[in-house]
């Protein structure tokens, strides 16, 4: 049996409703946007996912000062930043992409990143801070707020997943929201070079090493096992997984019919 992934299997789907269409796709055939309220409510940003769905696997706690040195990593890796910049700017040095990133990093970012750590060690990992609390917290603006936490993302600081939540309304159909982000402090490995050695975590133990690794095929090759339906369901929960499940199913009987009545080869 073939399996798909979901981006996969979205893409079968969308393009199976553009060909009932008399082969026009849906994004040609749809009526020009309007200023019209949005018919569930206010839209969703891309990407999010429902509140309550994946917190338990997203959240990690912090071990015992890994905050104090993650916040340590930050500002010298802002110091760096600020050297290869004056290299750069004296012609002593040509950025590589990985600089070209570090450089970005600046003493607002690291002041949002303090804040997003301090509430990792209170709150035991669950960190999920609006834009206003970040900027009381900081005395910065939320423009300033939105940059820095996309340069903290792009260096490999931070994960960030965006989030919805369903709302009670009127009326027929579900509506939706925005609420805040979910955030997960991280070492970037691409800054330890940048670093003085002592800074630099010890490496792993090759047993470890060998374990790791080890876990990651074996969970390549359960998700390889899996059909459509079992991948939605694993890899996507709330709302969206029962849709893609659901597509997932249809992909997957279509699959298994054209198996078993197959057309023989033409001569």
């Amino acid at each position: 049996m073939t399996v798909f992934t979901l981006s996969q299997a979205t893409v079968m789907a969308l393009g199976k409703a553009g060909a009932s269409m008399g082969g026009r796709s849906v994004a040609s055939s749809a009526a020009p946007r309007s200023r019209m309220p949005h018919r569930t409510g206010a839209p969703v940003l891309r990407d999010s996912i429902e509140a309550g769905t994946f917190e338990e696997l997203f959240f990690a706690v912090p071990a015992k000062g890994e905050t104090d040195g993650l916040l340590r990593i930050a500002r010298r890796t802002l110091d760096a930043g600020r050297q290869l910049r004056r290299e750069a700017r004296a012609g002593d040095r040509v950025l590589t992409a990985v600089e070209r990133r570090i450089v970005t990093l600046t003493a607002a970012a690291v002041r949002v990143y303090e804040e997003i750590l301090a509430l990792a060690r209170l709150n035991r990992g669950r960190v999920f801070p609006s834009y206003d609390h970040l900027s009381a917290a900081t005395s910065l603006g939320r423009a300033t707020i939105a940059r820095a936490l996309h340069v903290l993302e792009d260096i490999g600081f931070l994960v960030r997943q965006r989030r919805f939540k369903r709302v009670e309304a009127k009326g027929p159909g579900p509506r939706y929201r925005q609420t805040s982000n979910v955030y997960r402090p991280t070492l970037p490995h691409r800054v330890l070079g940048y670093l003085p050695r002592w800074m630099r975590p010890a490496p792993l133990p090759d047993d470890a090493v060998q374990r790791e690794t080890d876990r990651i095929a074996d969970d390549v090759a359960m998700r390889a096992g899996l059909s459509c339906r079992e991948l939605a369901v694993a890899m996507v929960g709330g709302q969206l997984g029962r849709m893609l499940a659901k597509l997932g199913a249809g992909i997957d009987r279509r699959e298994c019919e054209s198996q078993n009545h197959s057309e023989p080869l033409q001569q």
